[in-house]
């Protein structure tokens, strides 16, 4: 759980291991002395990743556990956090370290922020960090429920903030972006916060983005 504008966000964090063996981390949480030992359990983690700008909380304890791990840094985070050590920005190429198993696109054309969308091949899945959420109603309460349903962000229609889609001014870029993702196909979707697909993931992606097909603001 993180805190976000008075709201607990329940948030997840993925873990892919790659052809040689080594950990490509998705927006990491948390690191408790339970998940490290999993980890390392698992083989050695080398490369770091987060979806957006947002998703920066935990990186330090991350990079202090695996100093020769590299981070790559969405758009906006650097100037962010410049604190933190970053080896390279994400872009719409994979670095040479998971190209071939990982494809991945940012989403552009938002005055606020951008997010990139990641794609696991062998496993047909498809990572979403805050473009899309399906948090659960009943686990919401009162007036925050309701400013969670009016925004579009509970139950299985789930999508992007409001606010957050008002910021693409200009949507051309986002609707490649979108274009490059369907065309993935992905069968599974791993949501950052609320319930993931594991099955029809291209119809949910498509469902939760299709405000980027229509005029602005919707």
């Amino acid at each position: 759980m993180v805190s976000f504008l008075g709201f607990a966000y329940p948030t997840r964090m993925a873990v892919v291991r790659l052809a040689d063996g080594g950990l490509w981390l998705w927006s990491p949480v948390a690191l408790g002395a339970e998940l490290e030992r999993e980890l390392r359990g698992l083989g050695e983690v080398k490369w770091i990743v987060t979806p957006n700008k947002l998703h920066h909380l935990f990186l330090d304890a991350w990079l202090a556990g695996w100093p020769t791990a590299r981070c790559f840094a969405p758009p906006g985070l650097a100037v962010r956090r410049k604190d933190l050590r970053f080896d390279a920005e994400l872009g719409d190429a994979p670095d040479a370290g998971w190209a071939g198993e990982i494809d991945q696109v940012v989403v552009r054309g938002s005055a606020f922020m951008e997010e990139v969308l990641f794609f696991h091949r062998e496993s047909s899945t498809c990572l979403v960090g805050d473009l899309i959420q399906r948090h659960d109603p009943r686990s919401l309460r009162g007036w925050k429920r309701v400013l969670m349903q009016l925004d579009a962000l509970t139950g299985p229609a789930g999508s992007t903030p409001r606010e957050w889609r008002a910021s693409f001014f200009g949507r051309q870029p986002a609707r490649a972006a979108l274009r490059t993702a369907l065309a993935w196909s992905p069968e599974r979707l791993i949501i950052a916060h609320g319930a993931c697909a594991q099955s029809g993931g291209s119809a949910v992606l498509e469902t939760g983005l299709r405000w980027i097909t229509r005029p602005w603001p919707i």
